[in-house]
């Protein structure tokens, strides 16, 4: 049972060839960075996928969902590089030099602070910064530290600047298994301001941003239904494995709809409220997840889990990636968004 194939003719519609490089270095890669880092420093960083809201939002979460299909540590890589383009290109920022390799770090803990103040006539950050993937193999990152007005703001810096201290990790995750996320320590490092304060949550990007993630975890399930698939063609006459087949693939397709739909709402300009749309997305693609990972186990079985490398692990993957969706917090969210406005039906 063949799970890591490459699916480029399941996907191919809308899709131009300059992505090949990346779902090279994703069939190639078995679950390795370097691989994939490596592509991503020898091509231009605006050429890979096209910026949300440029008319061709779909190509984009296609392109990232395609990435997924073939391998997820690639798509875990190659998401936060092509959102910080992103990012930076909302900013009239100035455009990433080819060689450089990007990282989005904006989660936050309680016990761990960054801050942002001007020392003369420069920005420095000082603190730390929990959960940066990969902090110790990129060249460059995108952070939100704390300014003196108690704002978020988002700052970019260079991994190898004075002052940055990648710190151990330890890490023992089995899904993503090379895409170390650990903490980052600042010393009074330079660091230049994109966007101004709160700008970076507060723009309609953020949400995007969102949905591409959910565009990775939605084609990071598809090698797990081809091989339910697979195993009905096997098994004709097993009911209960087709009837799981077919259940798996309606909650996929409706996460296909949802994101094509997210897709042209954005590219029309048709969004009354960007979190109401990215939380119903990314809700209904965890959702068939959830699903994909329960049939994997239920219907294929410890024997390909314990025996077939590349699905056990992509369900692994899958996990692990999908375990950034906060289920409870999200929908509270969504709810109170809701109450406070008209339902976008």
């Amino acid at each position: 049972m063949d799970t890591t194939r490459d699916r480029r003719p399941h996907l191919a519609i809308g899709l131009t060839a300059s992505l090949d490089a990346y779902l090279d270095a994703a069939a190639e890669c078995g679950g390795a960075v370097a691989p994939v880092l490596a592509v991503l420093r020898s091509t231009p960083p605006a050429g890979l996928l096209p910026l949300p809201g440029s008319g061709r939002t779909a190509e984009r979460f296609r392109g990232l969902a395609r990435i997924a299909a073939v391998d997820l540590t690639a798509a875990r890589v190659i998401e936060p590089h092509v959102d910080a383009v992103t990012i930076l290109a909302e900013a009239d920022a100035p455009e990433p030099e080819q060689g450089t390799t990007w990282g989005v770090f904006a989660a936050e803990a309680p016990d761990t602070v960054l801050l942002a103040h001007r020392e003369r006539d420069r920005w420095v950050l000082s603190g730390r910064k929990p959960w940066c993937s990969l902090a110790g193999r990129l060249t460059s990152a995108l952070v939100t530290a704390t300014t003196p007005e108690g704002a978020r703001r988002m700052f970019a810096v260079s991994m190898g600047a004075p002052g940055v201290t990648v710190e151990p990790a330890h890490w023992v995750a089995r899904g993503l298994a090379d895409v170390v996320s650990g903490p980052v320590a600042f010393d009074s490092s330079p660091a230049r301001p994109v966007g101004g304060d709160g700008w970076y949550l507060d723009r309609p990007g953020f949400r995007w941003g969102a949905i591409g993630v959910a565009a990775c975890w939605w084609g990071g399930c598809l090698p797990v239904l081809d091989a339910l698939i697979a195993c009905t063609v096997k098994r004709p006459d097993d009911a209960i494995l087709a009837a799981r087949t077919g259940e798996l693939y309606r909650r996929l397709e409706a996460g296909r709809l949802a994101l094509e739909d997210a897709a042209d709402r954005i590219d029309d300009d048709r969004v009354a409220d960007a979190a109401v749309l990215a939380h119903a997305v990314r809700g209904t693609v965890a959702d068939a997840l959830v699903a994909t990972l329960d049939a994997a186990r239920d219907v294929l079985g410890p024997t390909a889990l314990a025996f077939d490398e590349g699905l056990a692990r992509r369900c692994a993957d899958l996990e692990l990636y999908v375990s950034q969706y906060h289920r409870g917090r999200d929908d509270a969210s969504l709810a109170a968004r809701l109450a406070g406005g008209e339902l976008q039906w």
